[in-house]
């Protein structure tokens, strides 16, 4: 599989985080049209999918929910 620099911004934090995911860029279309992220990108983790679709990053979620 690929690696893609993935850039977002986490809405929690509002700090700008880069992750380099094993994901594609067909993948990434599949999702932009429609396909459900977990369908378009099985191999990526729940959290990793999260960033690519909110941004929300682990420190956000920490933020958040103090877990």
């Amino acid at each position: 599989m690929n690696k893609m620099t993935i850039t977002r911004t986490c809405p929690i934090t509002k700090k700008t985080n880069t992750v380099d995911l094993d994901v594609t860029p067909e993948q990434i279309l599949d999702w932009q049209s429609g396909t459900l992220i977990q369908n378009a990108m099985p191999n990526l983790s729940a959290d990793e999918r999260e960033f690519v679709k909110t941004g929300i990053s682990a420190e956000g979620w920490l933020k958040l929910w103090g877990k």
